[in-house]
């Protein structure tokens, strides 16, 4: 089943027949009825945009379809977040089965991350190219296989192969996921609820993850950690092949088609691999920062980015990062607020583990416990969420949850000896919860919305990229911190100083967030495809068309 551009063609048709005919009445006047047998003199033009942005997209047959590919596509966060929340739980159990160093205890967790984040702007591309079905399923199959053989790790070196492999598969279909959503379902509404149950999903993932990841530690094997996934990830394939609208016909048929950037890409991947290599393992090399290998690596890694920079920007002709990204007013401002936020995400959700676990003493099902409001609050604030985005400007939403990302950290690092969980560790996982989930569902929109349908590739990638990268560089950066303070502040503050360096990332993403980013309402409106055509088309804007359409 291809893609429906019903509504797209139809109203490009519309504007098209308006502009051919100026003096005759209008395509949404009185006279012409539009689809689905209305009186069009009952409908103006923005009328029919919020129409199209509330109604089931006409590429599902019934509610029941959409539902199977809502589920399908939202099980791509449950997915990814199941395998990193849930892998800090188990992490002390792996460390002891398989004699895993001290000093590479953070690389299976690392691992991950670093590979989703390095290859999604090739996997974004590729769905461009090939469609985000067909993308979408294959990284689902692949995440289910390398879950499977994971759970049957040896030793530190398996492990590491197989967390590494499993990243392809997050690294496909997470773009895919964001680009099969942008494309199907246009600016309005019924956007913003499939997006919010998009971003509820997330938090649905991380206590999945934790849940079982204590329940195995407690009662069974870890083995049954990555074997549950691998479980969840079939499923999820079978479901998703059935019910998620192809859209290879379409990239086939394209009029222009959109190449592969191999040199950007290779420089790209490099680049970020070796950089964040050198970050992540710079704590606990034998001289650390002094260390021959990991200088060298970071200067090679940087180099390698500013060539990538230099490529994407001067020689290539259809970049992986095209220019257009940066020229969308408030792009650059809201990437490196995104980049902020998101790893402080990550530096919250991992040393929040282990504060809770070393410090406070907390059972593995104890931390999953304590978790509880943080996917719950997360699941009902995001699905909320769908219901208000096109209600309240943007702005205000992403600075509530840019002061919440302060909070749920600041409590951690004010803390004292013997906290209370109701006193510090409940409102934290509260104002975590508001200040991520708001944040990813803004943020999401606005991407999508904001680049045409044959970038939606690009935006999933965009989007996704600056998550997982975002977590894996302030990981590192956090790591760095906790060993160097570890020996004159102890576990609990050294676990302070990170929670402060935490909150300092979150401060920084707030200040970029007040001053550079504005984001209106997501409202009905026209898709950059339609605007563009329309104006290339007309010569003139949409209002003043409708203002002089005559009566």
């Amino acid at each position: 089943m291809n893609f429906d551009q019903a509504n797209d063609a139809t109203i490009a048709a519309a504007y098209q027949e308006e502009v051919a005919s100026p003096t005759s009445p209008g395509p949404f006047e009185k006279g012409n009825s539009p689809p689905g047998g209305s009186p069009a003199g009952e409908e103006s033009l923005e009328a029919r945009l919020e129409r199209l942005g509330r109604q089931r997209p006409e590429v599902f047959r019934s509610l029941w379809a959409e539902m199977g590919f809502v589920f399908s596509i939202s099980m791509s966060q449950v997915l990814s977040e199941y395998f990193v929340s849930g892998f800090t739980v188990i992490l002390p159990t792996l460390v002891k089965d398989l004699d895993i160093p001290a000093a590479s205890s953070t690389w299976p967790a690392s691992a991950f991350s670093l590979t989703v984040a390095s290859f999604l702007l090739i996997f974004g591309r590729a769905a461009d190219m090939f469609g985000g079905y067909p993308v979408y399923v294959a990284g689902m199959l692949w995440l289910t296989i390398w879950s499977l053989i994971a759970g049957f790790s040896t030793n530190e070196i398996m492990l590491n192969f197989c967390r590494a492999l499993q990243g392809l598969g997050p690294a496909a279909f997470l773009p895919s996921s964001v680009m099969v959503l942008g494309s199907i379902y246009r600016p309005g509404p019924r956007k913003n609820l499939v997006f919010s149950i998009y971003g509820a999903s997330a938090p649905l993932g991380f206590f999945v993850g934790i849940f079982f990841a204590g329940v195995t530690g407690e009662y069974t094997s870890w083995g049954w950690y990555f074997w549950i996934g691998a479980i969840l990830a079939g499923i999820t394939a079978l479901t998703a092949y059935i019910t998620i609208p192809s859209d290879i016909q379409e990239k086939r048929d394209a009029p222009s088609k959109v190449k592969m950037d191999w040199l950007g890409g290779m420089l790209i991947v490099s680049g970020l691999i070796l950089f964040t290599f050198a970050v992540i393992d710079s704590s606990h090399a034998p001289q650390q920062w002094k260390t021959p290998y990991i200088y060298t690596l970071f200067i090679v890694g940087s180099l390698l980015l500013f060539a990538a920079a230099y490529v994407e920007a001067w020689v290539v002709t259809q970049p992986l990062f095209p220019a257009s990204l940066f020229k969308v007013p408030c792009m650059p401002a809201l990437v490196v607020a995104l980049f902020f936020t998101y790893g402080s995400l990550g530096v919250f959700l991992l040393y929040a583990t282990f504060y809770m676990e070393n410090v406070m003493g907390a059972s593995p099902l104890q931390v999953v416990a304590w978790y509880v409001p943080m996917a719950m609050g997360g699941c009902i604030i995001a699905t909320v969420g769908g219901f208000v985005l096109h209600l309240l400007p943007g702005t205000i939403l992403i600075i509530i949850s840019g002061i919440s990302w302060i909070v749920a950290p600041l409590l951690f690092a004010i803390a004292p000896q013997g906290a209370l969980y109701w006193a510090y560790i409940f409102p934290a996982m509260i104002c975590a919860t508001v200040g991520i989930d708001i944040t990813f569902n803004v943020a999401n929109i606005f991407i999508t919305t904001s680049l045409p349908r044959k970038q939606q590739g690009l935006a999933g990638a965009v989007i996704m990229l600056l998550l997982h990268l975002g977590i894996a560089i302030m990981l590192g950066f956090a790591d760095i911190v906790n060993t160097y303070t570890l020996p004159s502040l102890g576990m609990r503050r050294s676990y302070h100083a990170v929670f402060w360096f935490e909150v300092a990332c979150a401060s920084a993403a707030l200040v970029i967030l007040i001053l550079f980013v504005k984001i209106k309402k997501a409202e009905s409106e026209l898709t950059v495809d339609e605007r563009a055509e329309l104006e290339s088309s007309g010569g003139t804007s949409l209002e003043d068309r409708v203002v002089s359409r005559p009566t």
